[in-house]
């Protein structure tokens, strides 16, 4: 199993950037395809983004495509999420996550087996 802690949430104000990184241990990084999701108070945990095992292919919600980027460097056994332009509507609890079922589709929760406890993004308007 991997332990994920997310890192590098706070208060933006709108229109700004933040980028927020997931680091990983116990466990192989390397081989598994890494996600972000993100929840809103009152809200269901919706997919953000998410990254292949090799860094060959990304993904990304139609909300946050053109303003956040997903990467990683599994030499630092880190996945990161580079986010501009972020609009009140972006204010979550931001969570990584490790697929492990590849049965089920990258965009949902099902698909991922270890989360992070999350960090705070909060976008003042």
């Amino acid at each position: 199993q991997v332990q994920l802690v997310e890192s590098g949430g706070g208060l933006v104000q709108a229109g700004g950037s933040l980028r927020l990184s997931c680091a990983a241990s116990g466990d192989t990084f390397s081989s598994y395809t890494m996600g972000w999701f993100r929840q809103a108070p009152g809200k269901e945990r919706e997919f953000v983004a998410a990254i292949t095992w090799n860094g060959g292919s990304t993904y990304s919600a139609d909300s946050v495509k053109g303003r956040f980027t997903i990467s990683r460097d599994d030499a630092k056994n880190t996945v990161n999420l580079q986010m501009h332009s972020l609009k009140p509507e972006d204010e979550a609890v931001y969570y990584c996550a490790r697929r492990e079922f590849n049965s089920f589709s990258y965009q949902t929760e099902k698909s991922y087996n270890d989360w992070g406890q999350g960090t705070q993004v909060t976008v003042s308007s």
